[in-house]
């Protein structure tokens, strides 16, 4: 989980601007359309989004933000499994299709701030994408191409909440990755400096005052302070909220459940990861309770049932969570099934079955160390794990 958050945050350096936003024809029609499109894309309703960006395209084929919220529908169904490349091609193909629409306008009016808006979304996209796939260059070139178009929308439109999204967003990881990631700060040269503070301060008057981008500004604030300020109670309340108003989202309500796991409430954790679980099992899932979800559900139902002692139960929750590693660790074993398996060798301990115990510490030390997983299976076979 730690690494698809360092994935996802450290995209965000390349993006600059998060999602452009089209407030710039008055029509109902349009802003209809373009509301109920962006809602049921957060609640991953992708068909229904889909209808009501088609119509903008059909009926406004020169303007780019039909185009581009269709793009924005491939990239929450890649957010749902990053690792499945199949719809790479036509993420770009769309996104290059913004891109022409918007040179268009621009060749005719170089200051026009909707082509400005979503050109840079699109190139910010552009690159996140090419980093999520190892391609570091050419996703620096995006973003370096993205940033003096974001700056001049913003120079153009200083009070508009929506450009306060991608601005807050790159004043924010701008200081703070390469704090975080040493490795990066070779890029940062050719990149203004940022301020977190001020960041934070963008994002939550984004998440107040944007017509549009609300819910995108706020999905930025859960995750940095979840994952860079710690500040779980804070994450927790944008979890909830966010997750309130859409139900049928698994990665706001895996948010929750997390933020539960980091305030240490196991009751909640319980409970939010059970649900999990129950949707996922479920005759017919709603869109993205599939394995990953699945997995994550598991593992967190059973650290918390061992806390209460019940290591019958939670051990078959830990068989099930290694089942779905298996399936879905391809390219090598996760920190789940690490991890699960160390929780074995442990309860294994606790049962006095130290025989299997060991077997459990020794798979483990054959798997990547993920956090301290190698330290403790050294320290339980040295010595019987006690509760």
């Amino acid at each position: 989980m730690r690494r698809r958050s360092f994935n996802t945050i450290l995209l965000l350096f390349f993006l600059i601007f998060s999602q452009g936003k089209a407030q710039w024809i008055t029509s109902p029609d349009f802003d209809e359309h373009t509301r109920k499109g962006i809602d049921h894309v957060y609640n991953l309703e992708f068909s229904q989004a889909d209808s009501d960006f088609y119509y903008l395209t059909r009926t406004y084929p020169d303007h780019p933000a039909g185009y581009f919220f269709l793009a924005m529908v491939d990239w929450w169904k890649m957010l749902l499994d990053l690792d499945n490349t199949s719809l790479d091609d036509d993420f770009v193909d769309r996104l290059d299709v913004v891109i022409d629409k918007c040179d268009k306008i621009l060749d005719k009016k170089p200051d026009d701030i909707t082509a400005l808006f979503f050109k840079g979304g699109a190139l910010g996209f552009r690159g996140r994408l090419r980093a999520n796939r190892g391609n570091w260059l050419r996703a620096a070139n995006d973003g370096r191409l993205a940033l003096p178009i974001v700056q001049k929308a913003y120079k153009i439109a200083p009070d508009n909440d929506d450009i306060l999204l991608g601005i807050g967003i790159y004043n924010y990881y701008a200081e703070v990755i390469p704090e975080e990631y040493p490795i990066v700060k070779p890029l940062m040269l050719v990149f203004p400096s940022g301020d977190k503070q001020k960041g934070i301060e963008e994002l939550i008057e984004a998440s107040l005052h944007a017509k549009y981008a609300a819910v995108e500004a706020s999905y930025f604030l859960m995750q940095l302070y979840y994952t860079f300020e710690h500040q779980y109670d804070k994450a927790l309340g944008i979890a909830l909220r966010l997750s309130a108003k859409f139900p049928k989202n698994v990665l706001f309500q895996r948010y929750v459940g997390r933020c539960y796991v980091s305030l240490n409430n196991a009751d909640s954790v319980l409970a939010t990861f059970q649900d999990i679980l129950t949707r996922c099992d479920a005759p017919h899932p709603l869109t993205g309770y599939g394995s990953s979800a699945r997995r994550e559900a598991l593992y967190y139902l059973g650290v918390y049932t061992m806390m209460k002692g019940n290591y019958d139960k939670a051990l078959q929750y830990f068989y099930n969570c290694d089942k779905e590693s298996r399936a879905l660790d391809a390219d090598g074993a996760s920190g789940f099934m690490a991890m699960t398996n160390l929780k074995v060798g442990m309860i294994y301990d606790l049962q006095k079955k130290r025989d299997y115990a060991v077997q459990q510490y020794r798979k483990v030390l054959d798997m990547k160390n993920f956090g301290t997983s190698h330290d403790q299976a050294e320290q339980y076979l040295e010595s019987p794990y006690k509760q």
